[in-house]
């Protein structure tokens, strides 16, 4: 299916889509929303992109491969899982602390970063199994 139309309309609904994606993600825990499903709406993204206009074009949009993005936000997830052990309290307890940048109180949390590294984990092997199939299909 690769018409004009889909063609040229399928970058823009990409990066609406991620763009939507990003504000899931962020809107997480005191909404519904967060990093599976934020992950899922940028994985399903890049895999319109992929049957729009190949594989080697979302491989470039990407600029890391796939499992890459799989292994860090993995990482990412843990370390926010091992910051509550160095506070004496159990392990994946969620932390917060609300430092001052430029002015402007910006309230963080280990919450956050394991939900930003689901994200990852969830772009990278979705994104990576929709590739494989998109390339085992035009071949």
């Amino acid at each position: 299916m690769r018409t004009v139309i889909f063609r040229t309309s399928a970058p823009y609904l990409t990066s609406l889509m991620v763009l939507f994606s990003v504000f899931v993600l962020l809107r997480g825990h005191n909404e519904p929303g967060g990093g599976f499903i934020g992950g899922l709406i940028a994985a399903s993204a890049f895999a319109i992109y992929g049957i729009a206009c190949g594989v080697s074009p979302v491989r470039r949009a990407l600029y890391f491969h796939p499992m890459a993005l799989s292994g860090f936000g993995l990482f990412l997830a843990a370390l926010s899982g091992f910051a509550s052990l160095f506070f004496g309290v159990p392990f994946l307890t969620g932390l917060w602390t609300s430092p001052e940048i430029l002015g402007v109180t910006v309230d963080l949390s280990t919450v956050l970063f394991f939900d930003i590294g689901v994200y990852f984990v969830v772009v990278g092997s979705v994104t990576s199994i929709a590739l494989a199939l998109e390339e085992r299909e035009r071949v």
